[in-house]
């Protein structure tokens, strides 16, 4: 049985760490209420961004066809974007998206098609190199308030680190240059504190409407069709991608939060557990030290 003394440094031990984890659920709390705000304030944005893609994309009578970003033809080479965290103690968000990547992976696998990871984030990135397919291009240390190139612009910011600008133009070069047949992102979605869902999508080729809904309009373009589309939809893009690093972050925070609070009730219950058994073998002690005592009296008192 461990000693009274071993067992009051365990109890330290473990409110220090309970101190620790309960510091890092304030200031996850801290950053998912912002993260949560800004991922809903940017998700409508998003979603009618996708739609007009869409709806781009069965523009009829114009040059819309001919832009690179929708061209569609046999797969035999994907991209994935894989976004994950640059840190861990966040419970299963990481494991989980890497898991529902090697998923998609191995489908794609089986039907014979290649496929290349641009990894966001440590986590995937480290997993991959170690068991995954190639990484073509990996990007960390986004931080949490990554923006577009017209938001950069906007601030006259020059520095590409926190910008979706360079994994956007990866993206879109690969496929352009046929590199990539389809480039897919896979993301954590947020939906509330509790619950992140990961998801894997079709990024490119942005695929048009379903054939129930009305036939775009013809349209005059100027100064072309092609110029046009093609600063929209590469603008467009850099808006999915940085949604769904949104999303992630979001997530990240969430989980974290979550993962620290556990931690914390585990530590207070496991002070708990080790104060009864320090009790235990404190009365213990003393019960021992007193029985001495009293046979020592009892021998002396028999002399």
């Amino acid at each position: 049985m461990a000693t009274t003394r071993e067992i009051r440094r365990r109890i330290r031990s473990v409110k220090s760490i309970a101190q620790v984890t309960r510091a890092m659920e304030a200031v996850s709390a801290s950053k998912m209420r912002r993260a949560q705000a800004q991922v809903q304030a940017t998700r409508p944005y998003a979603e009618r961004t996708e739609a007009m893609l869409a709806f781009l994309a069965r523009l009829r009578a114009t040059e819309a066809r001919e832009n690179p970003l929708l061209q569609r033809r046999p797969i035999k080479r994907i991209g994935l974007v894989l976004l994950t965290a640059d840190r861990g103690l966040a419970g299963g968000l990481n494991s989980n998206m890497i898991r529902a990547a090697v998923k998609a992976i191995r489908e794609w696998q089986q039907q014979g098609i290649e496929v290349e990871i641009i990894a966001v984030g440590r986590k995937g990135r480290d997993w991959m190199r170690r068991f995954g397919p190639p990484i073509r291009a990996e990007f960390t240390g986004i931080g949490d308030r990554p923006a577009s190139s017209f938001a950069r612009a906007l601030s006259h910011e020059h520095d590409e680190s926190h910008s979706v600008s360079p994994i956007a133009r990866v993206v879109s070069d690969d496929f352009v240059a046929s590199h990539y047949d389809a480039v897919y992102i896979g993301y954590t979605r947020f939906w509330n504190t509790v619950r992140q869902e990961p998801v894997v999508r079709q990024l490119l080729p942005i695929e048009p409407e379903e054939e129930s809904a009305a036939m775009a309009a013809d349209y005059i373009f100027e100064p072309d069709a092609a110029t046009v589309l093609g600063a929209v939809l590469k603008g467009a893009i850099e808006v999915e991608i940085l949604q769904a690093l949104f999303e992630s972050i979001a997530s990240e925070h969430s989980a974290r939060m979550v993962a620290m609070r556990n931690a914390t009730d585990a530590a207070d219950e496991l002070i708990g557990d080790l104060t009864l058994t320090y009790n235990k073998a404190r009365q213990a002690s003393i019960t021992m030290s007193l029985l001495d005592i009293t046979g020592a009296a009892s021998a002396v008192q028999a002399e």
